[in-house]
């Protein structure tokens, strides 16, 4: 079956499993080995199928693997706020991105003056980043979604050649798991739901 042109109406209960069972696994507790060249191809190419009102891509990808993590964790020592670069934050934030085998940056793209609202476009680029905690989840992989300080940081985001208009929506770790994950609780299904 060409995988650009889906039957319709098709079911998938090992999805709605998938989807009722996903949980994230600490970035604190990943191990590898990561994604090959292939899954991770694989990975984004579902991410970018997210919705997407407009047809923009209203984001748009930063891979940090092998020794480009810890490039990457020198950038952050360097970024740190000097009333925070005690010597023990600074081994930690040159070890952030050492925490997994593979780390996707998602950046934010919003485009200004058109008819899709910027709110449309930044729940898009959340999207992806729960379509690929999904994706890596199906590969066997475990992902963690996370944002933190660098997220934030105006020269992280200097960095990294963010343009006006671009945030980071998050970072993606995704590896495998050193420790079994753990169900957390989740919300009382019925306290969310009104009817009109």
């Amino acid at each position: 079956m060409d995988r650009a042109t889906p039957a319709l109406n098709h079911p998938a209960p090992g999805a709605i499993d998938l989807l009722l069972t996903r949980r994230s696994g600490s970035a604190k507790a990943m191990t590898g080995p990561g994604p090959d060249a292939d899954e991770l191809r694989t990975i984004l190419t579902a991410a970018a199928r997210a919705p997407d009102h407009g047809k923009l891509f209203p984001w748009r990808f930063i891979l940090f693997e092998g020794e480009a993590r810890a490039r990457f964790g020198a950038v952050l020592a360097e970024c740190l706020p000097a009333e925070e670069a005690s010597p023990e934050r600074l081994v930690m934030e040159r070890a952030r991105f050492l925490r997994a085998p593979v780390i996707v940056g998602v950046i934010s793209r919003v485009r200004e003056g058109i008819p899709i609202p910027m709110w449309e476009q930044e729940l898009s680029a959340g999207a992806v980043c729960q379509t690929m905690l999904i994706a890596a989840t199906a590969l066997g992989y475990v992902a963690n979604w996370l944002t933190e300080w660098p997220a934030f940081n105006a020269k992280v985001a200097e960095h990294l050649g963010l343009q006006n208009g671009e945030r980071i929506a998050g970072f993606v770790y995704i590896g495998k798991s050193a420790q079994p994950l753990e169900e957390r609780v989740r919300p009382e299904l019925d306290k969310l739901i009104t009817r009109y």
